[in-house]
């Protein structure tokens, strides 16, 4: 599958993911729940829409400083791994009472 002419989509690996998740883990945990207020939790979000946002990110297309010094050192197979590591954690929600 295709996203766009520069970059392609990856089968990922989820356990490889959990590996480079640890440079993540500042900003958005290790469990992809997000200790600070801006940066977003990844936990259990689509697969697709996390590979298209870290691609936005080395294009340029998406801007933030931190982000664009961790996407420099991402190759596609690093995107797709992530991803799928992000996407297979399960998010319990709890409705208020």
């Amino acid at each position: 599958m295709i996203l766009d002419s520069n970059f392609s989509f990856a089968a990922g690996n989820v356990a490889a993911g959990r590996q480079k998740a640890m440079a993540c883990q500042t900003c958005h945990g290790l469990d992809g729940l997000s200790k600070l207020p801006e940066a977003p939790s990844l936990a259990g979000q689509p697969e697709s829409y996390l590979v298209k946002s870290l691609n936005d990110y080395r294009k340029g297309i998406r801007k933030n400083d931190m982000m664009t010094l961790v996407v420099d050192q991402l190759n596609d197979q690093d995107v797709a791994d992530l991803a799928a590591y992000y996407a297979a954690i399960e998010v319990t929600v709890k409705v208020p009472r």
